[in-house]
């Protein structure tokens, strides 16, 4: 009982949830671009974010609302 149920784990995870991943490794071999495309996708998405978290930080600066106090934080 116990041997079946860690088998279809082991199943679930390297037959089923591996599929994307096996798909890149193959496409990789006749287009680099478009498998690591989804690596592009996470890098623009994450310089995006950056962007405008520094836009949110410059507004807070800007409106004085940032607290530049040594003793802001209790860790310090």
């Amino acid at each position: 009982m116990w041997k079946d149920l860690f088998e279809g784990i082991q199943f679930i995870f390297e037959e089923l949830l591996f599929i994307p991943f096996e798909l890149f490794r193959e496409t990789q071999l006749w287009n680099w671009w478009i498998a690591n495309g989804i690596n592009f996708t996470f890098a623009i998405i994450g310089f995006i974010a950056f962007l405008y978290w520094l836009k949110q930080l410059k507004s807070f600066d800007d409106n004085g609302e940032e607290d530049k106090d040594q003793s802001a934080h209790s860790f310090l």
